[in-house]
């Protein structure tokens, strides 16, 4: 028996509004003092293009006057590093900060204080990232530094203290944050005085530890102290004193005091938007949290217009947006098929940014070719360039003091944001007319009601999941009906049951079903079918075929082992107890599908042209090129094998690959070989078709004319995850050559999927447990699906867990097979009747229990 695992990428819950103390720059003395400060000058303006031209020709001019070594060339490189990280191009500038602190520990010393600032901006790069177990070890060492070489009340060493607690307050250990906030405090009022803007923000920050621990008493007279300083020292309309009324609202909010949290949202929205513009993303998070008061109170008229005004801008939360609309349509406030559009409008917005990484990805090769396409790309890439400086240098602009600005200037700045945000648009149609198929990868234009159930048959039904904080919502709809709940479980509680529900699909399990502890508990499969799919199932149940729309952490959810009849045990004794259960899967065949417009990518969009060889495929392929497996060496077992125990993070730095690492933790494969082997005899694949070992390599599969083949075969690892902002892309895991380079570096990434040419009615990714590990949450296959569907596949089979070779090959040959004997069958039937003919095969009591029979999921087309 083998198993193979994936590596998982935990997603961060909610944020605090605690804020980091900004990283001084420092600069070289002498001769660059007067180019750094031009340098810091450009950046402070928002001229980044022309700070980063200056920074970069500073670097060369040291490089070239004193060596690539010299102290003065670290100070540079750490000044062109902020600069990048500024713009949000940490794969820029992490290395740089990293070759800053490799010069600086031999030149200036490991304990040097230009270390410690070094050490703090790098630090601060992996916390934005959520890479917080990078980011501690810098952050307490800068500390340590500044402890030791500078006096007990040094502001730097408050920057540290408060650097170090926000990054222990973002993983919830208030208890190791508060006392190094109380300290940093008690620095920064005795070094800059008791209303120094420091001051203001430490005490907004020890205000938001107590508040998140229900200690409102003795939060409120910090968050209002802070409030009383940006109001004295900023001025009454500063965006940082909305951030204090926002905290203190909330803190009202939280205690039931709706009538003081009212006006002080009222006043942080009113003044976002003078300063900041209607379109801000901080004018937006006010609009949502009034809405959401005035719902929580009952006044669903008064939230409406403001939900309705955030979805125009598209920035409504989905955690204030579907109640009020569902409120609305309840109350006949609003026609109940607006409020149904507004609401599918508002989910199928949020759930672009799970596929972001990879389509930005694409959309930088794509831009740099010479075709018309490309050329719009670039545009595009441009506007949204130019829209972020503008947006940075407006912050800046509104945060300076009254005399100092310049009202012509920042609403010239807000026109042309206006102007970008309009041809944007424009854009997006051109897409949308001239490339439907980039379009519906990059910004596919969400799906009316109406839209969607037209693309449905008489035999299916639809189903469509939300989840918010606090609760979640079901859509669902066949082609003359539709219906949207609301279900009481919010994003923490559902990822709770469903880590439970998987603790039962450990294939290891199978083997005894007497008294045994972790089996799968069939009464809490019954329960969430109960959550889920009963609010609708008078619309659902009697379609054969069931597509699922998931998002969060419904993703890591298998369906179809969902049971629709309350158990005669949660265990049973035996495993014919599993095999007389009322799975979902024999009463529905399920499909997933990554978005609800995907529904229409796969139904219209996509190529049908029949292909002319049957099956390529890529297995055990060479992880550590230097060290080659011994002939018929197995792999190793479950547990050491395990990918799980470091965050998928882990193996990135910046936007590579740290190889070292990964190559230490992706255990072998052998396995794999037997598996493709074995399917490719059933169906009669040429041996020059599969490709195993070295073989099995990106170079090997850019360069294979994959369309000639109706399936395409990975047994492999897959680093599947979600948005993971800056730092990776989802990538499948193939031969890591000894040299690694652009074109082929082992790491099949999202974006280069979506630039194969496919003609495949299966993409087969059999070995990575692609959709979720133990952790479930992130958005796991919908880059890397959506790539897939990009290139020309019309369906994914993949694994929900770690698989048993010997089961996967089983499964896939029988789901094949079927389709071959009856090509209308459809890919879903096919996979369902394989499934159930494994649980029902008496030959093994085994055979019935769901890890062993159910590891896989469709996912895209099933109905062909």
């Amino acid at each position: 028996m083998k198993s193979r695992n994936r590596l998982v990428f935990s997603l961060c819950l909610a944020l605090l509004s605690s804020t980091c103390l900004g990283a001084p720059s420092w600069a070289q003395k002498g001769d660059g003092a007067a180019l750094s400060a031009k340098i810091n000058e450009l950046s402070r303006a928002g001229k980044y293009a022309d700070a980063v031209a200056l920074a970069q020709g500073q670097v060369e001019s040291l490089e070239k006057k004193f060596g690539p070594a010299h102290r003065d060339v670290g100070a540079a490189l750490n000044n062109l590093a902020q600069l990048y990280d500024s713009q949000g191009r940490d794969g820029e500038a992490e290395p740089l900060f990293k070759r800053s602190i490799a010069i600086l520990e031999k030149t200036a010393g490991l304990d040097s204080l230009e270390i410690a600032s070094a050490l703090n901006n790098l630090a601060a790069l992996y916390q934005r990232q959520e890479r917080y177990a990078d980011a501690e070890p810098l952050f307490k060492r800068a500390l340590a530094i500044r402890e030791k070489s500078l006096g007990s009340g040094h502001p730097d060493l408050g920057q540290s203290l408060n650097n170090l607690a926000t990054l222990y307050e973002k993983l919830g250990r208030h208890g190791d944050s508060e006392p190094l906030f109380k300290r940093a405090l008690a620095i920064y009022e005795k070094a800059a005085g008791p209303e120094h803007p420091a001051v203001a923000t430490l005490l907004n920050n020890l205000g938001q530890v107590d508040k998140v621990q229900g200690r409102y008493a003795e939060a409120e007279p910090l968050i209002r102290r802070s409030l009383a300083i940006r109001e004295k020292v900023l001025g009454r309309d500063h965006p940082d004193v909305a951030r204090s009324l926002n905290n203190l609202a909330d803190l009202c909010e939280r205690q039931g005091r709706y009538a003081d949290a009212l006006p002080l949202y009222q006043r942080a929205a009113d003044i976002r938007e003078t300063a900041l513009g209607a379109n801000h993303p901080d004018a937006a998070i006010s609009l949502n949290n009034l809405a959401s008061l005035y719902q929580t109170q009952g006044r669903t008229a008064d939230a409406l217009p403001l939900t309705e005004k955030t979805l125009a801008g598209g920035r409504a939360q989905l955690r204030v947006a579907l109640p009020v609309l569902l409120a609305a349509q309840q109350q006949q406030i609003m026609p109940a098929g607006q409020a149904l559009d507004d609401a599918l409008n508002a989910v199928q917005a949020g759930t672009q940014s799970s596929a972001a990484s990879a389509v930005n990805k694409l959309a930088v090769r794509l831009a740099a070719g010479s075709d018309r396409l490309a050329q719009l790309v670039r545009r595009d890439q441009d506007l949204a360039n130019e829209a972020g400086t503008l947006d940075k240098a407006i912050v800046a602009a509104v945060s300076k003091e009254r005399a100092k600005r310049d009202a012509a200037s920042e609403q010239k700045s807000r026109d042309r944001l206006t102007a970008i945000t309009a041809e944007r648009a424009s854009l997006q149609k051109t897409f949308a007319v001239e490339f439907p198929d980039y379009a519906a990868l990059s910004n596919p234009l969400p799906l009316k009601a109406r839209e969607m159930q037209a693309l449905l048959s008489d035999n299916e039904a639809l189903v469509l999941f939300a989840v918010a904080e606090k609760e979640s919502y079901v859509f669902a709809m066949t082609r003359d009906r539709v219906d949207w709940r609301q279900i009481p479980l919010g994003a923490e509680a559902l990822s709770q049951k469903i880590a439970m529900f998987r603790r039962g699909l450990d294939v290891g399990n199978a083997s005894d079903a007497s008294g045994k502890s972790g089996l799968f508990d069939l009464a809490l499969a019954h329960e969430l079918y109960g959550t889920l799919l009963a609010p609708v199932d008078a619309l659902v149940k009697d379609k054969p075929s069931l597509l699922v729309v998931p998002s969060g952490a419904l993703t890591a959810l298998p369906f179809h082992l969902l049971v629709t009849e309350k158990p005669a045990a949660a265990i049973p004794d035996t495993f014919d107890g599993y095999r007389e259960a009322a799975w979902l899967l024999k009463r529905q065949a399920v499909s997933v599908l990554p978005s609800a417009a995907s529904l229409k990518t796969l139904r219209v969009l996509a190529r049908k042209e029949e292909s002319s060889k049957p099956m390529t495929g890529f297995g055990d392929p060479l992880f550590n090129p230097g060290l080659k497996p011994a002939k018929g060496q197995r792999s190793a077992t479950t547990a050491a094998r395990s990918l799980a125990a470091g965050a998928y993070t882990d193996f990135w730095q910046g936007a590579g690959v740290d190889r070292a690492r990964l190559v230490d933790a992706l255990p072998q494969l052998p396995d794999t070989a037997d598996e493709l082997n074995a399917v490719a005899r059933d169906l009669g694949v040429a041996a020059s078709d599969i490709h195993l070992g070295e073989d099995a390599s990106e170079t090997t599969v850019k360069r294979a004319a994959l369309a000639d083949y109706g399936i395409v075969y990975f047994a492999t690892h897959g680093l599947v995850a979600g948005d993971v902002k800056g730092v990776a892309e989802p990538s499948l895991v193939l031969s890591i050559p000894k040299v690694p380079s652009e074109f082929d570096d082992g790491l099949l990434t999202a974006s280069e999927v979506a630039q194969l040419k496919l003609n495949a009615d299966w993409v087969v990714l059999s070995a990575c447990n692609t959709i979720a590990g133990d952790k479930p949450g992130a958005e796991a296959l919908s880059g890397l699906a959506r790539a897939f569907f990009y290139a020309g596949a019309r369906a994914l089979l993949v694994s929900h867990w770690a698989v048993n070779s010997e089961a996967a090959t089983r499964l896939s040959i029988s789901t094949f097979d079927r389709l071959k004997a009856d090509p209308k069958l459809g890919r879903a039937e096919a996979l369902r009747q394989a499934m159930l003919a494994y649980l029902n095969d008496t030959s093994s009591p085994r055979n019935a229990y769901p890890a062993l029979w159910a590891p896989f999921a469709l996912i895209g087309e099933g109905a062909r």
